[in-house]
């Protein structure tokens, strides 16, 4: 298994609820943390984040030992991009802050370059 250096950056928050995530009993351990993006959204372009097979064209990232699964193509999309977990009375679950975005939309989870 080759890693390299991760274009995904995973907040102290993020890891933690990922690595409580991968510690629940009923967690398969084949799986790895995807993130990505998919057509869609209000704003051209929606986040993936999300556990799942390793597929053939997947480059493979240890994050903290978070091992993190990316498609290649997604790399260009998603390079600089912070990934944080929210544990607020308001708000709660997985934020994205992508510095390459020109626009976002309300809620943040897409976006468009």
């Amino acid at each position: 298994m080759e890693t390299t250096i991760s274009p995904v950056i995973l907040t102290a928050n993020a890891i933690e609820e990922v690595k409580r995530l991968i510690a629940e009993p009923d967690f398969d351990a084949t799986q790895y943390l995807r993130v990505g993006v998919k057509g869609g959204g209000c704003s051209g372009m929606s986040y993936v984040l999300g556990f799942d097979k390793k597929e053939d064209d997947d480059d493979i990232y240890d994050i903290e030992g978070v091992p993190v699964i990316m498609k290649r193509a997604h790399g260009i999309y998603l390079m600089g991009i912070t990934v944080n977990f929210e544990n607020g009375l308001n708000a709660r679950g997985f934020t994205f802050n992508n510095p390459n975005a020109s626009s976002t939309c309300g809620c943040g989870s897409s976006f468009a370059v």
